[in-house]
């Protein structure tokens, strides 16, 4: 079957549709934020992490549990994540899936979500550290 199915939608506008919802964030401003206490979230696997780099004090939860880790109901929750009001910074490789999954967040109820456009690779390109 080539023709897709009545009532889908292809992943340009299903990632259309998550950023409209987004205030998304710059490097500069995603480090203001950190700067004053949003969580940085690193969701890449740990290969891409191994051969690109980490950003120092980005938290890493990879996107598979990502809503766990992060949801306030969810009994798997890490201990920070206890409030919906928390200020959450999604970075990925080049910022497409991290914003697929700030929104995801927001469906959660958490949203402040948001994601760091470009990723770890415009990130780095506008000298943020990086290890």
């Amino acid at each position: 079957m080539s023709t897709p199915p009545p009532g889908s939608r292809g992943i340009a506008e299903i990632l259309d549709r998550a950023r409209a919802r987004l205030v998304r964030l710059s490097p500069a401003e995603t480090d203001a934020a950190v700067r004053d206490g949003a969580v940085l979230i690193d969701i890449r696997p740990a290969a891409q992490r191994a051969e690109h780099g980490e950003i120092p004090g980005a938290l890493i939860i990879e996107r598979n549990v990502l809503e766990w880790r992060l949801d306030p109901r969810s009994d798997a929750r890490l201990p920070f994540a206890d409030r919906y009001d928390l200020q959450v910074i999604i970075t990925c490789q080049e910022g497409y899936t991290s914003s697929l999954a700030a929104a995801a967040l927001q469906d959660l109820g958490l949203h402040r979500a948001t994601d760091l456009a470009g990723g770890f690779a415009a990130g780095r390109a506008a000298g943020l550290p990086t290890v």
